[in-house]
């Protein structure tokens, strides 16, 4: 294990400030050091504004290799593979994106555990406004970082083992490349794609997406986006599944 293998990242429960209104505080962790990368004061869960928060610390830091979530919005859908339009942008740069089975926050235990922490520390009480709560959540962090021991990793303090990642963050996105036998298609503004003159549904979330489909069996296809694998495609009966 390094550091930069695998972030996690999550939500804390959402709690009203003292102006009553919410904050949804975002986490995100390096696995290997425990470094906490960001404990972010949102005023809402909605994707956008996550996807804001990891492209500023993408910057700043790098790309990982793989991201953990569990299986709550904005991080994965009921459609296909659990797609969203934040974890194709993590396909696109080349991230792998893993989700904890349902129920068992305990995959994600160290991330629990510093959420246990988070809300001891700076939410009883909670700040007036989101900005005061932001102060409290960087002083959290600069403490946890750097100055208290850590029993999962030998006492040390996470900063003792975090580094940032050889991994740069790409100035512009290139559309994925696939092998001379797969037949590729861009998915459509509706998450349809065209193929042999009728139209199927995929997924919204790959909206101006080029997907591939490689032959697997006479009229079975593997359909797949960058390097994952999302289905197989069955272009007689038009469906996917799998």
């Amino acid at each position: 294990d390094r550091p930069n293998e695998l972030m996690t990242i999550d939500f804390k429960g959402e709690f009203r400030l003292g102006d009553k209104s919410v904050c949804y505080p975002l986490t995100i962790q390096d696995r290997f050091s425990r470094y906490v990368l960001t404990c972010k004061a949102l005023a809402s869960p909605c994707l956008e504004d996550v996807r804001s928060t990891m492209e500023q610390l993408f910057r700043e830091v790098g790309l990982p290799e793989r991201i953990r979530s569990d299986n709550g919005q904005p991080f994965a859908s009921h459609g296909i593979s659990g797609l969203t339009r934040l974890n194709v942008w993590w396909m696109r740069l080349g991230i792998q994106h893993e989700r904890i089975d349902k129920g068992c926050p305990y995959q994600n235990g160290a991330h629990e555990r510093m959420h246990q922490e988070v809300k001891a520390e700076t939410t009883r009480p909670p700040a007036q406004r989101l900005s005061g709560q932001q102060v409290l959540f960087d002083e959290f962090v600069r403490t946890y970082n750097e100055v208290r021991p850590h029993e999962g990793i030998g006492q040390q303090q996470p900063s003792d083992l975090w580094l940032p990642s050889p991994r740069s963050y790409p100035e512009r996105l290139v559309d994925p490349e696939y092998p001379g036998h797969f037949e590729v298609r861009r998915v459509r503004s509706g998450g349809e794609m065209k193929f042999k003159s009728r139209m199927q549904f995929v997924s919204q979330a790959l909206a101006g997406q080029l997907i591939g489909l490689e032959p697997v069996d006479d009229g079975i296809w593997s359909l797949v986006f960058t390097n994952t694998l999302l289905g197989r495609f069955d272009d007689r009966k038009h469906r996917i599944f799998g």
